[in-house]
């Protein structure tokens, strides 16, 4: 069987760790990889590791089995444009940006092309990312299994159906910078006391890659995890009710529901 070609429209972080994952379980896999991206450094960074580059995007559409489209929101108008005289039915295409439906992509590219829509989140980076995605009615189980190996190389994989890929984005997409918000919080109260703040970010880390433990193969609920923590009368109930009196949970829904709606907004 014929190793797929897969090309990468950007060549910034995302698809950057996406690539080293790939390399990373397979070496020789880096001669079926191909970049495009307008910034030279980018593109000189991935020679560097091997990977192949292409003088246009269309060229690069060309030569290429599966087509990573790793750009932000803003520039697909006119990246769709430049990739539409090399795009067919042949080939497949993968969104990685926030709000960009499968619909949206067909449309710039005028072709209905085998998709694959995607939600990664930047943990990748470090192999621990956490990724939801959804396959267009039309792709194969073979090129749909190779774009999911593509990110489960890096962390972990969960298909949704797309209409719930506008509102996943705040669970794993932008989660991520909730949690630095959180932790940089409580480094800040740590250095207003007098603890030396690259003392408090360390076991701040620590616990919360102790806690993500505790969630994930305790057995138990959050709220249980929560109640096992908070003995009454004692200190982590204070802040508990301080956290639940000011209304955080509320705080948090809406902030989630504020990132679906900009999510939808950008898909129009």
């Amino acid at each position: 069987m014929n190793r797929k070609k897969i090309g990468f429209i950007g060549a910034g972080n995302m698809a950057t760790a996406i690539i080293k994952g790939i390399i990373r379980n397979d070496e020789s896999s880096k001669a079926d990889l191909c970049v495009f991206d307008t910034d030279p450094e980018k593109v000189e960074a991935m020679k560097k590791i091997g990977v192949g580059a292409a003088e246009s995007g269309e060229a690069l559409t060309a030569s290429s089995d599966i087509i990573v489209l790793a750009v932000k929101p803003q520039s697909y108008d006119a990246v769709l444009s430049a990739l539409k005289p090399a795009a067919n039915e042949s080939k497949v295409f993968v969104t990685i940006a926030a709000g960009i439906s499968i619909a949206y992509v067909r449309n710039g590219l005028g072709v209905n092309c085998p998709m694959v829509r995607v939600m990664p989140n930047t943990p990748l980076l470090l192999g621990k990312g956490a990724t939801a995605m959804c396959r267009s009615e039309n792709i194969s189980d073979e090129d749909f299994e190779e774009v999911r190996k593509m990110f489960a190389l890096s962390g972990i994989v969960e298909e949704l159906p797309e209409s719930q890929m506008n509102a996943i984005i705040a669970v794993n997409g932008s989660s991520p910078a909730y949690i630095y918000l959180f932790a940089k919080a409580m480094v800040d109260y740590a250095e207003s006391v007098g603890i030396d703040p690259a003392t408090a970010l360390g076991l701040v880390c620590k616990t919360l890659e102790g806690s993500a433990e505790m969630l994930r193969n305790s057995g138990d609920t959050p709220e249980k995890l929560i109640e096992k923590v908070c003995s009454k009368g004692g200190t982590t109930i204070e802040a508990m009710n301080v956290l639940t009196g000011s209304g955080v949970p509320d705080i948090i829904m809406k902030a989630m529901a504020a990132c679906t709606k900009r999510a939808e907004e950008l898909g129009k």
